[in-house]
């Protein structure tokens, strides 16, 4: 899989690949530097819009939000602005907290909730119980990092999230299996042998707003940590 969707259509990431040290996260830095960033586009991803504001799901009102592999930083601003939430976006690449931090800062209207932005290893990341939190998104960050590296994805969505909380994941790409990434191909069935056991699933579809380019490959998924 060499193209990936944005909403102008595919594009090559032959070149973000190109960039990417292996086994080496941080050279994601290399790829932000580069400014070869093209599923950015400016704005968060109509299904997780969708999934908030349809009401289907109780999600708190009150509490922290946590977005790993924030990239630009839209959807931690939309869990402060949507859901009043107090909300991390984080990033292991300097240059994309930069940008981040300049997207809040740009906002004519600030959002109900606080918005922090920081750079770390969201695998490594230890929270004490009382900053455990009430939300995670996972938007691009599972399919970025090498499925090897799954098994701690799973570790810290058990334990950085309260008992009652949720985690948000879009599904995608859902397609042609393939050794190659990233964007790691990837179907529903590797996160419930991730999560079965310690998260429920409350909301699982294919999403009906999809960009143009994704339809039948995504899908928006939320589960309530047991």
């Amino acid at each position: 899989m060499s193209q990936v969707t944005i909403p102008g259509g595919r594009v090559d990431v032959t070149k973000v690949r190109a960039l990417l040290r292996e086994n080496d996260l941080t050279s994601w830095d290399d790829v932000w530097k580069a400014k070869v960033i093209p599923w950015e586009g400016g704005f968060s991803q109509p299904p997780l819009k969708e999934v908030i504001e349809s009401g289907e799901v109780d999600f708190p009102r009150q509490g922290r939000a946590l977005v790993p592999g924030c990239g630009s930083g839209y959807d931690a601003i939309l869990f402060a602005s949507s859901l009043g939430l107090d909300s991390v976006g984080m990033d292991i690449s300097e240059t994309a907290i930069q940008v981040a931090n300049g997207n809040l800062a740009a906002l004519e209207t600030p959002p109900k909730g606080e918005v922090k932005f920081t750079t770390g290893d969201f695998l490594t990341l230890e929270l004490p119980d009382e900053e455990k939190v009430d939300l995670i998104y996972d938007c691009a960050f599972f399919v970025a990092i090498p499925p090897s590296y799954r098994p701690a994805w799973s570790r810290q969505m058990i334990n950085l999230i309260k008992p009652g909380g949720y985690l948000i994941t879009l599904i995608f790409p859902m397609d042609p299996l393939s050794d190659i990434g990233p964007p790691w191909s990837v179907r529903p069935s590797h996160y419930h042998e991730l999560l079965d056991g310690n998260f429920v699933k409350v909301v699982d579809r294919e999403s009906e707003v999809s960009l143009p380019g994704r339809a039948g490959r995504e899908r928006i998924a939320v589960w309530r940590r047991t």
